[in-house]
Protein backbone atom coordinates (compact mmCIF):
# COMPACT_ATOMS: atom_id res chain seq x y z
CA UNK A 1 0.00 0.00 0.00
CA UNK A 2 1.11 3.46 -0.73
CA UNK A 3 0.68 6.73 0.76
CA UNK A 4 -2.56 8.17 1.58
CA UNK A 5 -3.35 10.36 4.13
CA UNK A 6 -0.91 13.54 4.29
CA UNK A 7 -0.94 15.83 6.98
CA UNK A 8 1.19 19.77 6.76
CA UNK A 9 1.65 21.32 9.80
CA UNK A 10 3.18 25.13 9.80
CA UNK A 11 1.90 28.39 11.23
CA UNK A 12 2.89 29.95 7.62
CA UNK A 13 0.12 30.00 5.69
CA UNK A 14 1.82 30.92 2.52
CA UNK A 15 3.23 27.47 2.79
CA UNK A 16 0.53 25.77 3.41
CA UNK A 17 -0.74 26.76 0.42
CA UNK A 18 1.90 26.31 -1.52
CA UNK A 19 2.11 22.57 0.11
CA UNK A 20 -1.51 21.78 -0.64
CA UNK A 21 -1.30 23.03 -4.62
CA UNK A 22 2.17 20.87 -5.49
CA UNK A 23 0.92 17.70 -3.38
CA UNK A 24 -2.57 17.89 -4.90
CA UNK A 25 -1.21 17.92 -8.14
CA UNK A 26 0.33 14.67 -6.88
CA UNK A 27 -2.73 13.51 -6.78
CA UNK A 28 -2.96 13.86 -2.87
CA UNK A 29 -5.47 15.37 -0.85
CA UNK A 30 -3.32 16.76 2.34
CA UNK A 31 -4.86 17.68 5.51
CA UNK A 32 -3.42 21.29 6.31
CA UNK A 33 -2.82 22.47 10.19
CA UNK A 34 -1.62 26.07 11.27
CA UNK A 35 -0.37 24.30 14.52
CA UNK A 36 0.71 21.28 16.12
CA UNK A 37 -1.85 21.18 18.74
CA UNK A 38 -4.91 20.74 16.33
CA UNK A 39 -2.81 18.00 13.83
CA UNK A 40 -2.06 15.87 17.34
CA UNK A 41 -5.73 16.46 17.96
CA UNK A 42 -6.84 14.64 14.94
CA UNK A 43 -4.06 12.00 14.67
CA UNK A 44 -5.89 10.69 17.86
CA UNK A 45 -8.83 9.64 15.18
CA UNK A 46 -6.93 9.35 11.93
CA UNK A 47 -3.76 8.13 11.93
CA UNK A 48 -1.85 9.81 9.01
CA UNK A 49 0.41 7.83 6.57
CA UNK A 50 3.17 10.95 6.50
CA UNK A 51 3.37 14.48 8.09
CA UNK A 52 5.07 17.15 7.07
CA UNK A 53 6.04 19.41 10.34
CA UNK A 54 7.47 22.92 10.32
CA UNK A 55 10.46 22.83 13.25
CA UNK A 56 9.59 25.78 14.55
CA UNK A 57 6.30 27.08 15.67
CA UNK A 58 4.30 28.86 18.85
CA UNK A 59 2.81 26.30 21.60
CA UNK A 60 3.49 22.85 20.39
CA UNK A 61 6.98 22.80 18.14
CA UNK A 62 7.98 19.95 15.29
CA UNK A 63 9.99 18.31 17.72
CA UNK A 64 6.85 17.68 20.19
CA UNK A 65 4.58 16.73 17.50
CA UNK A 66 7.47 14.17 16.71
CA UNK A 67 7.46 12.58 20.31
CA UNK A 68 3.85 12.47 20.57
CA UNK A 69 3.28 11.18 17.06
CA UNK A 70 5.63 8.43 17.84
CA UNK A 71 2.62 7.24 20.43
CA UNK A 72 -0.18 8.06 18.61
CA UNK A 73 0.23 6.80 15.43
CA UNK A 74 3.47 5.02 15.23
CA UNK A 75 2.88 4.52 11.42
CA UNK A 76 3.25 7.74 10.24
CA UNK A 77 6.18 8.78 8.69
CA UNK A 78 7.89 12.21 9.79
CA UNK A 79 9.17 14.48 7.63
CA UNK A 80 10.52 18.11 9.48
CA UNK A 81 10.58 20.98 7.31
CA UNK A 82 13.14 23.59 8.69
CA UNK A 83 14.57 26.85 7.71
CA UNK A 84 18.60 27.25 7.08
CA UNK A 85 19.24 28.78 10.64
CA UNK A 86 17.91 25.79 12.17
CA UNK A 87 19.66 23.07 10.47
CA UNK A 88 21.40 21.78 13.68
CA UNK A 89 17.79 20.86 15.05
CA UNK A 90 16.76 19.14 11.97
CA UNK A 91 19.83 16.98 12.67
CA UNK A 92 18.43 16.68 16.06
CA UNK A 93 14.78 15.74 15.06
CA UNK A 94 16.68 12.90 12.59
CA UNK A 95 18.31 11.41 15.56
CA UNK A 96 14.91 11.15 17.63
CA UNK A 97 13.31 9.35 14.28
CA UNK A 98 12.30 11.79 11.92
CA UNK A 99 12.36 10.09 8.67
CA UNK A 100 13.57 13.28 6.53
CA UNK A 101 13.85 17.05 6.53
CA UNK A 102 13.24 19.87 3.97
CA UNK A 103 15.11 23.18 3.90
CA UNK A 104 13.20 25.79 3.36
CA UNK A 105 12.82 27.22 0.75
CA UNK A 106 12.35 24.13 -1.12
CA UNK A 107 10.98 23.90 -4.64
CA UNK A 108 8.01 21.34 -5.94
CA UNK A 109 10.96 19.29 -7.62
CA UNK A 110 12.64 18.65 -3.91
CA UNK A 111 9.27 17.94 -2.46
CA UNK A 112 8.92 14.81 -4.72
CA UNK A 113 12.16 13.49 -3.89
CA UNK A 114 10.66 13.95 -0.28
CA UNK A 115 7.56 11.93 -1.21
CA UNK A 116 9.57 9.25 -3.18
CA UNK A 117 11.56 8.52 -0.58
CA UNK A 118 8.49 8.55 2.22
CA UNK A 119 6.69 5.91 -0.48
CA UNK A 120 10.08 3.52 -0.13
CA UNK A 121 9.98 3.93 3.42
CA UNK A 122 6.63 2.79 3.66
CA UNK A 123 6.70 0.45 1.53
CA UNK A 124 10.01 -1.14 3.38
CA UNK A 125 7.97 -0.67 6.67
CA UNK A 126 4.65 -2.64 5.05
CA UNK A 127 7.34 -5.66 3.68
CA UNK A 128 8.70 -6.03 7.05
CA UNK A 129 5.87 -5.72 8.69
CA UNK A 130 4.47 -9.28 6.49
CA UNK A 131 7.45 -10.91 6.66
CA UNK A 132 7.02 -10.81 10.65
CA UNK A 133 3.56 -11.89 10.64
CA UNK A 134 0.94 -13.55 8.83
CA UNK A 135 2.87 -16.38 7.19
CA UNK A 136 0.98 -19.57 6.93
CA UNK A 137 2.49 -21.75 8.60
CA UNK A 138 2.16 -23.39 12.16
CA UNK A 139 5.50 -21.62 14.22
CA UNK A 140 5.76 -19.07 11.63
CA UNK A 141 6.89 -16.62 14.70
CA UNK A 142 9.84 -18.80 15.33
CA UNK A 143 12.20 -17.45 12.41
CA UNK A 144 10.68 -13.69 12.20
CA UNK A 145 11.58 -12.75 15.54
CA UNK A 146 14.81 -11.37 16.01
CA UNK A 147 17.02 -8.46 16.67
CA UNK A 148 20.58 -9.83 16.13
CA UNK A 149 22.02 -8.10 13.25
CA UNK A 150 22.65 -11.81 11.59
CA UNK A 151 18.88 -12.01 11.27
CA UNK A 152 18.33 -8.47 10.08
CA UNK A 153 20.90 -9.45 7.56
CA UNK A 154 18.48 -12.25 6.71
CA UNK A 155 15.47 -10.34 6.29
CA UNK A 156 16.72 -7.71 3.85
CA UNK A 157 18.11 -10.28 1.73
CA UNK A 158 14.77 -11.75 1.98
CA UNK A 159 13.45 -8.65 1.16
CA UNK A 160 15.96 -8.23 -1.81
CA UNK A 161 15.74 -12.18 -3.68
CA UNK A 162 12.18 -11.79 -2.87
CA UNK A 163 11.44 -9.27 -6.23
CA UNK A 164 13.43 -11.18 -8.57
CA UNK A 165 13.23 -14.92 -9.73
CA UNK A 166 16.29 -15.84 -9.08
CA UNK A 167 17.07 -19.39 -7.54
CA UNK A 168 17.60 -19.53 -3.63
CA UNK A 169 19.71 -21.85 -1.77
CA UNK A 170 18.68 -21.37 2.41
CA UNK A 171 21.21 -23.51 4.61
CA UNK A 172 21.20 -23.54 7.87
CA UNK A 173 20.67 -26.67 10.68
CA UNK A 174 17.66 -28.30 11.75
CA UNK A 175 14.78 -26.14 12.96
CA UNK A 176 16.08 -23.11 12.23
CA UNK A 177 13.11 -22.41 10.05
CA UNK A 178 13.96 -23.13 6.43
CA UNK A 179 10.34 -23.46 5.22
CA UNK A 180 9.31 -20.76 6.77
CA UNK A 181 11.90 -18.46 5.31
CA UNK A 182 10.90 -20.28 1.97
CA UNK A 183 7.30 -19.15 2.15
CA UNK A 184 8.28 -15.44 3.24
CA UNK A 185 10.19 -14.79 0.12
CA UNK A 186 7.23 -16.42 -1.82
CA UNK A 187 4.55 -14.67 -0.55
CA UNK A 188 6.35 -11.31 -0.45
CA UNK A 189 7.11 -11.71 -4.48
CA UNK A 190 5.06 -10.99 -7.60
CA UNK A 191 4.40 -14.79 -7.64
CA UNK A 192 2.43 -14.25 -4.34
CA UNK A 193 -0.80 -14.98 -5.80
CA UNK A 194 0.12 -18.20 -7.11
CA UNK A 195 0.98 -21.51 -5.68
CA UNK A 196 3.51 -22.37 -3.45
CA UNK A 197 4.64 -26.08 -3.94
CA UNK A 198 7.38 -28.52 -1.48
CA UNK A 199 8.77 -31.40 -2.17
CA UNK A 200 10.93 -33.37 0.16
CA UNK A 201 13.67 -34.50 -1.54
CA UNK A 202 14.86 -36.85 1.36
CA UNK A 203 11.39 -38.73 1.72
CA UNK A 204 11.17 -40.78 -1.48
CA UNK A 205 13.33 -43.06 -3.66
CA UNK A 206 15.07 -41.86 -7.03
CA UNK A 207 11.78 -43.04 -9.25
CA UNK A 208 9.42 -41.36 -6.91
CA UNK A 209 10.57 -38.63 -6.32
CA UNK A 210 11.19 -38.04 -10.25
CA UNK A 211 7.37 -38.78 -10.61
CA UNK A 212 6.36 -36.35 -8.17
CA UNK A 213 8.85 -33.40 -9.89
CA UNK A 214 8.11 -34.31 -13.02
CA UNK A 215 4.94 -36.25 -13.16
CA UNK A 216 4.23 -39.48 -15.35
CA UNK A 217 2.01 -40.75 -17.92
CA UNK A 218 -0.23 -43.62 -17.84
CA UNK A 219 1.49 -46.49 -17.94
CA UNK A 220 4.95 -45.18 -17.46
CA UNK A 221 5.53 -47.95 -14.65
CA UNK A 222 3.52 -50.30 -12.66
CA UNK A 223 0.81 -49.06 -11.14
CA UNK A 224 0.67 -46.02 -12.75
CA UNK A 225 -2.93 -46.02 -14.19
CA UNK A 226 -3.55 -42.71 -14.76
CA UNK A 227 -1.26 -39.54 -15.57
CA UNK A 228 0.09 -37.63 -12.88
CA UNK A 229 0.57 -33.77 -12.81
CA UNK A 230 4.63 -33.46 -11.09
CA UNK A 231 5.44 -30.94 -8.43
CA UNK A 232 6.49 -28.37 -11.41
CA UNK A 233 3.79 -28.20 -12.84
CA UNK A 234 1.61 -27.77 -10.23
CA UNK A 235 3.87 -24.71 -8.96
CA UNK A 236 3.67 -22.90 -12.63
CA UNK A 237 3.76 -19.23 -12.33
CA UNK A 238 5.15 -19.90 -8.46
CA UNK A 239 7.27 -20.74 -6.76
CA UNK A 240 9.21 -24.81 -5.79
CA UNK A 241 10.89 -25.56 -2.42
CA UNK A 242 13.30 -28.91 -3.08
CA UNK A 243 13.78 -29.31 0.85
CA UNK A 244 16.86 -31.37 1.61
CA UNK A 245 17.90 -30.91 -1.90
CA UNK A 246 21.51 -32.71 -1.07
CA UNK A 247 19.61 -35.77 -0.73
CA UNK A 248 18.88 -36.13 -4.31
CA UNK A 249 19.96 -38.74 -6.13
CA UNK A 250 22.91 -37.68 -8.23
CA UNK A 251 20.90 -39.11 -11.37
CA UNK A 252 17.87 -37.27 -11.06
CA UNK A 253 20.34 -34.23 -10.03
CA UNK A 254 21.30 -33.80 -14.10
CA UNK A 255 17.44 -33.76 -15.34
CA UNK A 256 16.98 -30.99 -12.37
CA UNK A 257 19.78 -28.78 -13.49
CA UNK A 258 17.87 -29.09 -17.09
CA UNK A 259 14.78 -27.69 -15.90
CA UNK A 260 16.30 -24.84 -14.07
CA UNK A 261 18.50 -24.03 -17.42
CA UNK A 262 15.83 -24.42 -20.25
CA UNK A 263 12.81 -24.34 -18.09
CA UNK A 264 11.40 -27.52 -19.88
CA UNK A 265 11.27 -31.24 -18.97
CA UNK A 266 9.06 -34.48 -19.92
CA UNK A 267 6.96 -36.55 -17.54
CA UNK A 268 8.15 -39.60 -17.00
CA UNK A 269 7.42 -42.35 -20.03
CA UNK A 270 6.21 -39.10 -21.71
CA UNK A 271 7.22 -37.78 -25.31
CA UNK A 272 5.80 -34.22 -25.20
CA UNK A 273 8.35 -31.44 -24.07
CA UNK A 274 6.51 -28.91 -21.46
CA UNK A 275 7.85 -25.43 -20.77
CA UNK A 276 7.50 -24.15 -17.17
CA UNK A 277 7.41 -21.52 -15.33
CA UNK A 278 9.05 -21.60 -11.41
CA UNK A 279 10.86 -19.89 -9.37
CA UNK A 280 13.06 -22.74 -7.41
CA UNK A 281 14.28 -22.37 -3.70
CA UNK A 282 16.08 -25.31 -2.32
CA UNK A 283 17.18 -25.60 1.23
CA UNK A 284 20.10 -28.09 3.09
CA UNK A 285 21.15 -28.64 6.41
CA UNK A 286 24.30 -30.23 4.82
CA UNK A 287 27.68 -28.24 3.50
CA UNK A 288 27.59 -28.86 -0.31
CA UNK A 289 30.96 -28.18 -0.91
CA UNK A 290 31.76 -31.64 1.02
CA UNK A 291 28.70 -33.74 -0.61
CA UNK A 292 29.94 -32.66 -4.03
CA UNK A 293 34.12 -33.83 -2.71
CA UNK A 294 32.41 -36.52 -2.18
CA UNK A 295 30.69 -37.07 -5.32
CA UNK A 296 27.00 -37.26 -4.17
CA UNK A 297 26.37 -33.68 -6.04
CA UNK A 298 26.85 -32.10 -8.83
CA UNK A 299 29.03 -29.13 -8.96
CA UNK A 300 27.21 -27.64 -12.13
CA UNK A 301 23.71 -28.20 -9.94
CA UNK A 302 25.09 -26.69 -6.85
CA UNK A 303 26.50 -23.45 -9.18
CA UNK A 304 22.72 -23.00 -10.51
CA UNK A 305 20.80 -23.53 -7.03
CA UNK A 306 23.13 -20.83 -5.45
CA UNK A 307 22.80 -17.96 -6.77
CA UNK A 308 21.31 -16.08 -3.90
CA UNK A 309 22.58 -18.05 -0.85
CA UNK A 310 20.86 -16.61 2.61
CA UNK A 311 21.69 -18.29 6.20
CA UNK A 312 19.86 -18.91 8.53
CA UNK A 313 21.76 -18.47 11.61
CA UNK A 314 21.56 -21.34 14.86
CA UNK A 315 19.80 -20.26 17.77
CA UNK A 316 22.88 -20.10 20.09
CA UNK A 317 24.25 -17.72 17.65
CA UNK A 318 21.80 -15.14 18.88
CA UNK A 319 21.21 -15.87 22.47
CA UNK A 320 19.78 -12.30 22.81
CA UNK A 321 16.89 -13.67 20.51
CA UNK A 322 16.05 -16.05 23.05
CA UNK A 323 14.34 -13.85 25.38
CA UNK A 324 11.83 -12.69 23.08
CA UNK A 325 11.28 -15.92 20.90
CA UNK A 326 10.66 -17.36 24.53
CA UNK A 327 7.79 -14.98 25.52
CA UNK A 328 6.51 -15.04 22.33
CA UNK A 329 5.95 -19.01 22.26
CA UNK A 330 4.88 -18.80 25.94
CA UNK A 331 2.17 -16.08 24.91
CA UNK A 332 1.13 -18.38 21.90
CA UNK A 333 0.54 -21.82 24.26
CA UNK A 334 -0.99 -19.50 27.19
CA UNK A 335 -3.58 -18.15 24.81
CA UNK A 336 -4.20 -21.16 23.38
CA UNK A 337 -4.19 -23.10 27.06
CA UNK A 338 -6.51 -20.57 28.75
CA UNK A 339 -3.70 -19.74 31.10
CA UNK A 340 -1.61 -16.92 32.45
CA UNK A 341 2.07 -17.70 33.20
CA UNK A 342 5.10 -16.26 33.30
CA UNK A 343 9.05 -17.17 33.30
CA UNK A 344 11.34 -16.32 36.27
CA UNK A 345 14.34 -14.39 34.66
CA UNK A 346 16.74 -16.51 36.08
CA UNK A 347 14.88 -19.26 34.22
CA UNK A 348 15.46 -17.24 30.95
CA UNK A 349 19.13 -16.94 31.58
CA UNK A 350 19.60 -20.69 31.05
CA UNK A 351 17.53 -20.82 28.25
CA UNK A 352 20.13 -18.49 27.16
CA UNK A 353 22.88 -20.70 28.05
CA UNK A 354 21.77 -24.00 26.26
CA UNK A 355 23.16 -24.95 23.10
CA UNK A 356 19.54 -25.54 21.49
CA UNK A 357 21.06 -28.13 18.83
CA UNK A 358 17.32 -28.08 17.48
CA UNK A 359 17.62 -24.64 17.55
CA UNK A 360 14.09 -22.68 17.40
CA UNK A 361 12.02 -25.46 17.26
CA UNK A 362 13.11 -27.14 19.79
CA UNK A 363 13.05 -23.81 21.94
CA UNK A 364 9.65 -23.51 20.85
CA UNK A 365 8.50 -27.11 22.19
CA UNK A 366 10.60 -27.01 25.17
CA UNK A 367 7.94 -23.91 26.04
CA UNK A 368 4.75 -25.55 24.86
CA UNK A 369 6.19 -28.61 27.18
CA UNK A 370 6.60 -26.60 30.14
CA UNK A 371 3.21 -24.39 29.55
CA UNK A 372 1.43 -28.01 29.83
CA UNK A 373 3.23 -29.20 32.69
CA UNK A 374 3.95 -27.23 34.78
CA UNK A 375 1.23 -26.97 37.60
CA UNK A 376 2.48 -23.49 38.63
CA UNK A 377 1.37 -19.81 37.11
CA UNK A 378 5.44 -19.43 37.44
CA UNK A 379 7.70 -21.25 35.12
CA UNK A 380 10.80 -21.53 37.71
CA UNK A 381 14.79 -21.47 36.89
CA UNK A 382 14.37 -25.03 38.63
CA UNK A 383 11.68 -26.59 36.05
CA UNK A 384 13.66 -24.75 33.14
CA UNK A 385 17.13 -26.36 34.90
CA UNK A 386 15.27 -29.80 35.30
CA UNK A 387 14.32 -29.63 31.51
CA UNK A 388 17.36 -29.02 30.50
CA UNK A 389 19.46 -31.69 32.04
CA UNK A 390 16.39 -34.27 31.52
CA UNK A 391 17.90 -33.36 27.85
CA UNK A 392 21.52 -33.65 27.54
CA UNK A 393 20.77 -37.24 30.07
CA UNK A 394 19.40 -38.21 27.24
CA UNK A 395 22.17 -37.32 24.84
CA UNK A 396 20.35 -34.49 22.86
CA UNK A 397 23.06 -31.87 24.20
CA UNK A 398 26.68 -31.45 24.99
CA UNK A 399 26.90 -29.13 28.31
CA UNK A 400 25.54 -25.43 28.24
CA UNK A 401 27.35 -22.66 26.43
CA UNK A 402 27.84 -19.73 28.50
CA UNK A 403 26.95 -16.19 26.71
CA UNK A 404 27.56 -13.01 27.68
CA UNK A 405 24.73 -11.93 30.29
CA UNK A 406 25.46 -15.07 32.37
CA UNK A 407 27.26 -14.48 35.77
CA UNK A 408 30.26 -16.62 36.88
CA UNK A 409 28.37 -17.72 39.83
CA UNK A 410 25.33 -18.67 37.70
CA UNK A 411 27.88 -20.88 35.89
CA UNK A 412 28.99 -22.30 38.74
CA UNK A 413 26.15 -23.07 40.28
CA UNK A 414 24.99 -24.90 37.04
CA UNK A 415 28.10 -27.01 36.47
CA UNK A 416 27.66 -28.65 39.92
CA UNK A 417 24.22 -29.46 39.73
CA UNK A 418 24.43 -30.88 36.35
CA UNK A 419 27.33 -33.01 37.46
CA UNK A 420 25.39 -34.35 40.43
CA UNK A 421 22.68 -34.82 38.25
CA UNK A 422 25.63 -36.69 35.65
CA UNK A 423 26.90 -38.89 39.10
CA UNK A 424 23.15 -39.53 40.54
CA UNK A 425 23.41 -37.25 43.60
CA UNK A 426 27.27 -38.71 44.95
CA UNK A 427 28.67 -35.52 45.94
CA UNK A 428 32.11 -37.40 46.27
CA UNK A 429 32.46 -38.20 42.73
CA UNK A 430 30.97 -34.83 41.86
CA UNK A 431 33.85 -33.50 43.66
CA UNK A 432 36.53 -35.60 42.10
CA UNK A 433 35.39 -34.64 38.80
CA UNK A 434 35.43 -30.71 39.55
CA UNK A 435 38.50 -31.11 41.42
CA UNK A 436 37.74 -29.76 44.72
CA UNK A 437 37.21 -31.19 47.81
CA UNK A 438 33.59 -32.94 49.04
CA UNK A 439 33.93 -29.85 52.20
CA UNK A 440 34.34 -27.35 49.39
CA UNK A 441 31.37 -28.79 47.07
CA UNK A 442 29.56 -28.47 50.46
CA UNK A 443 30.16 -24.56 51.02
CA UNK A 444 29.38 -24.09 47.40
CA UNK A 445 25.66 -26.00 47.53
CA UNK A 446 25.05 -23.93 51.37
CA UNK A 447 26.02 -20.84 49.12
CA UNK A 448 23.96 -21.43 46.19
CA UNK A 449 20.84 -22.12 48.29
CA UNK A 450 20.79 -26.06 47.34
CA UNK A 451 20.85 -27.15 51.39
CA UNK A 452 18.78 -30.15 50.78
CA UNK A 453 21.69 -31.61 48.41
CA UNK A 454 23.79 -31.02 51.25
CA UNK A 455 22.49 -34.15 53.27
CA UNK A 456 21.36 -36.32 49.99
Amino acid sequence: MGIETIYVIDDDPLLRDFMNEALRRKGFTPRLFANGKEALAAMKHDAPDLVFSDLIMPEVDGMEVLSRAAKLSPQSTIVIMTAYGTIESAVEAMKAGAHDYLLKPFSPDQLEVALIKAEEQKRLKTENDFLRSELDSRDSRAVVIGNDPSMQRMYENVRRVARSKATVLLHGETGTGKEIVARMIHQSSPRCDRPMVKVNCAALSENLLESELFGHERGAFTGATERKLGRFELAHGGTLLLDEVSEMPVGLQAKLLRVLELEEFERVGGTRTLNVDVRVISATNRNLHDEIRKGKFREDLFFRLNVVPIHLPALRERPMDVPELAHSFLEEFCEKAGEMKKIEPAGIKLLQSYRWPGNVRELRNLVHRMVVMEPSSDITADCIRGELLSRRALGIDDAPCPVVGTSIGDMERDLILSTLEHTSGNKEEAARILKVSSRTLRNKLLRYGQAQLVGA
